[in-house]
C-alpha cells in the first residue's frame, strides 16, 4: 500500500506536467496566425506552424488571414434624383495585420459588415439612378476605395466590392420603359430625317450634272419609260416634253425660210 502511494504521488506531478505541455503546443495551419498576449499585453504574432506558449502567462488569439466573402444585405437607397431603390452588393476583404484586428475593434468581422452597409446607402446616394444601372464598375471602385481606407486602422484590406443588384418597384420599371421606348422613337426619327437630307442633297447634285449636259435629260427620260414599259400590265401615257416641241418648232421654221 505504501508502494502505491509512491507511486502514485509520483505519478501525478508526471501528469500535470504532460497536461501543461500539451497546453502550451498551438499548430497553426499555412494560412493562420497567432495574436500572442503575455500577462494580458500584446506580445507578438506567431505562426505558422508550431508555436509554444507559457502556460498561464501567455495566451493566444487566432486569426484566419484568408479572403472573407460578406454578403451586404439589402439596403434602400435614395438616388440624388430622389429615386428610391433597393441595392445589394458583395464584399472581399482579409485581415492583413492581425495584431490591429484583434485590438483595435471587438468584433472585426461584424464591424466590416456594418461599415459596409453605411458606406454603400451614403456613396451610392450622392449618385443618380442612370449611374446606379449603367456605371456600376466605377461604383465598386468609389465603394471599395472608401472602405479600404476606413477599415485600414483595423488591419483590414477590402479587395473588391461588386453591387449585384438594384431593384427597383414597377411604376419605375414601367416609367423607364416608356422612357427607353421614347428614346427609339426619336433616334428613328432622327435617322430618318438625316436619310430625307442626304437625298435631298444627292437630288440636287444629280439635277446639276443633268442641267449641265445638253440632251441628258430627255436620255434619262426616255431611260424610264424604258423600265415602266418592261411591265406588260402597265398603261403608258407619253407625253412629249416641251424641249422637243421648240426643237420641231425651230426646225419648221427653218424650212419655211
Amino acid at each position: 500500500m505504501f508502494v502505491f502511494d509512491i507511486a502514485f504521488a509520483a505519478l501525478v506531478p508526471g501528469i500535470l506536467l504532460l497536461v501543461l505541455l500539451f497546453s502550451a503546443i498551438r499548430i497553426l495551419r499555412e494560412y493562420e496566425r497567432a495574436v500572442v498576449f503575455q500577462l494580458g499585453r500584446f506580445w507578438r504574432v506567431k505562426g505558422p506552424g508550431l508555436v509554444i506558449l507559457i502556460p498561464v502567462m501567455q495566451q493566444m488569439v487566432r486569426v484566419d488571414l484568408r479572403t472573407i466573402v460578406l454578403d451586404v444585405p439589402t439596403q434602400d437607397v435614395i438616388s440624388r434624383d430622389n429615386v428610391s431603390v433597393k441595392v445589394n452588393a458583395v464584399l472581399y476583404f482579409r485581415v492583413v495585420e492581425p495584431d490591429k484586428a484583434i485590438i483595435q475593434v471587438a468584433n472585426f468581422f461584424e464591424a466590416t459588415s456594418q461599415l459596409a452597409q453605411t458606406t454603400l446607402r451614403s456613396v451610392l446616394g450622392k449618385h443618380e439612378l442612370d449611374d446606379m444601372l449603367a456605371e456600376r464598375e466605377r461604383l465598386n471602385i468609389d465603394i471599395q476605395k472608401v472602405l479600404d481606407a476606413q477599415t485600414d486602422a483595423w488591419g483590414i484590406k477590402v479587395s473588391n466590392v461588386e453591387i449585384k443588384h438594384v431593384d427597383l418597384d414597377e411604376s419605375m420599371v414601367r416609367a423607364i420603359a416608356r422612357q427607353a421606348e421614347a428614346e427609339r422613337e426619336r433616334r428613328a426619327k432622327v435617322i430618318h430625317a438625316e436619310g430625307e437630307l442626304q437625298a435631298s442633297e444627292k437630288l440636287m447634285q444629280a439635277a446639276r450634272v443633268l442641267a449641265q449636259q445638253h440632251g441628258a435629260m430627255q436620255l434619262r427620260y426616255m431611260q424610264t419609260l424604258s423600265n415602266i414599259a418592261s411591265d406588260k400590265s402597265s398603261t403608258i401615257v407619253f407625253p412629249l416634253p416641251i424641249e422637243m416641241l421648240g426643237g420641231l418648232t425651230e426646225a419648221s421654221r427653218a424650212r419655211n425660210t
